[in-house]
């Protein structure tokens, strides 16, 4: 039973030592960053294009 547990902590340590995994983490926040800041960015220019339709439709209203 000791050896099994010595073999499962063993193995445990060898899979946090790894940094296989490291790169896949850092990918995967970059590709995270990258949504968020797009996301945002469509968000800021969507404002802007509303903004900026309904001020032509009020301009457009008020010389009708």
């Amino acid at each position: 039973m000791a050896t099994q547990f010595l073999k499962l902590v063993c193995g445990w340590r060898n899979l946090l030592a790894r940094e296989e995994g490291q790169n896949l983490v850092e990918y995967a926040l970059v590709v995270a960053l990258l949504g968020l800041g797009t996301t945002l960015g469509v968000r800021a220019a969507a404002t802007g294009i509303l903004q900026a339709f309904q001020y032509l439709i009020s301009m457009l209203g008020a010389a009708t």
